[in-house]
């Protein structure tokens, strides 16, 4: 295990059914897969760790795979956040500039920035992203990067998204009892959108429904930016402990019973399909009772997802429509619910594929970790041109001053 660590880039996702970490390196300036490991997640409840001792074992077993398949050691990698306890808010801040017009620089950026993040919220409340949605020079709207433009006031719509402080921590700390230093926190619909979403699509409209668990993430894109964060409490966990109920099955048959049989809308299965099943007594069953279980949670979560949109004042914001990712989105039918519900098309969020990656990777329930390595590379990208940027100003004040 000799590769160097600044070449790699790790990832960690405790998830509410299973622990995921993935692990890449830069290949000339590309991103290409190394390993991956993948273990049931335990010491959950709802959605959040309520257990650190068993949590931070599964974040152990699923790093040890990953670097067993990578040949690499890791010491250091980018978590990801969601569940129900992620918020989302708009606001708005600015400053002026003085009576004279002038050039706008990074600080003047920053300080605007920080005009506009500085709204009341909950102690126990932590700020994820400062997400910028546009910057308004002298009333002039629109405006993308104002670096280097003149103008006298400058202000900017900002999107703040918002986790709980403890639910963060604990994820740090797993990570952490695990061996691994956590260089920074993403959210996990950010990274979803990384991987599934095309620039025409933020521009246009759209909105992401992340189907996880015990919860559902979306964000909403519209003229490139982010305009709308939430997180549903309902997930893929939800729909398989209504057949476990409705059924008297046990919740593993249950979730085989959906995976392999389950659809969201009734009147695409046909009347007369049946299936055997064995537990608790042996009994035929018809597949339209799994789907007349089925549809109801469906409706429930696109019910949901619609009054979250409503409340952001996005829902006619989607001209690019819906995509839905995670593993709950592999459900046949739910794009049929979200196409009868929104009124707009839908689709399914497919990773785009790293080189050298598995093909089993390639599912929307690794949209997320893929996402999170895309989101780290560029991120990274943007910090060292920043850094450059620096340095050649501080070398021609340096070679100025003589």
């Amino acid at each position: 295990m000799s590769q160097k660590q600044e070449n790699l880039i790790a990832v960690l996702d405790v998830g509410s059914a299973w622990t995921r970490a993935l692990v890449a390196d830069l290949n000339e300036g590309a991103l290409r897969y190394r390993g991956h490991g993948l273990v049931e997640s335990a010491g959950m409840r709802r959605g959040l760790i309520a257990d650190l001792g068993p949590a931070a074992r599964a974040v152990k077993a699923a790093v040890d795979h990953a670097e067993q398949t990578a040949c690499a050691n890791i010491d250091a990698c980018v978590v990801g956040v969601g569940g129900p306890h992620i918020r989302g808010v708009n606001t708005n801040g600015g400053l002026d500039l003085g009576s004279r017009m002038r050039e706008i620089t990074r600080d003047d950026v920053r300080a605007a920035i920080d005009r506009a993040r500085a709204v009341e919220r909950p102690p126990d409340r932590e700020i994820l992203h400062l997400l910028p949605r546009q910057f308004i020079l002298d009333d002039q709207p629109g405006i993308f990067d104002p670096i280097g433009m003149v103008g006298a006031r400058l202000e900017v719509d900002l999107h703040i998204a918002t986790c709980s402080g403890g639910a963060m921590q604990s994820t740090i700390t797993c990570a952490n009892r695990a061996g691994l230093e956590v260089t920074e926190a993403v959210l996990e619909s950010i990274a979803a959108a990384e991987a599934t979403l095309s620039s025409d699509e933020r521009e246009l409209g759209v909105c992401l429904l992340d189907i996880g668990a015990h919860s559902s993430d979306l964000i909403v894109f519209f003229e490139g930016a982010v305009a709308h964060t939430a997180s549903i409490p309902i997930g893929g966990a939800h729909f398989t402990n209504d057949l476990a109920v409705g059924l008297q099955l046990s919740v593993a048959q249950a979730e085989d019973l959906k995976r392999q049989f389950g659809h969201a809308v009734v009147t695409a299965v046909p009347q007369d399909a049946e299936i055997d099943i064995a537990n608790p007594q042996p009994r035929r069953l018809a597949l339209r009772t799994v789907a007349e279980i089925l549809e109801p949670r469906a409706r429930e979560l696109m019910h949901f997802v619609k009054e979250s949109l409503r409340h952001g004042g996005v829902m006619d914001a989607l001209g690019a429509g819906c995509v839905l990712t995670g593993g709950g989105a592999a459900l046949p039918g739910m794009l049929d619910v979200t196409e009868m519900q929104l009124r707009v098309p839908a689709r399914t969020g497919m990773p785009v594929r790293l080189s050298n990656m598995p093909g089993e990777l390639t599912n929307p329930a690794f949209a997320v970790m893929i996402g999170m390595l895309l989101y780290a590379h560029r991120t990274k990208i943007t910090r060292a041109a920043e850094s450059n940027s620096l340095r050649a100003k501080l070398r021609a004040i340096f070679a100025a001053s003589f």
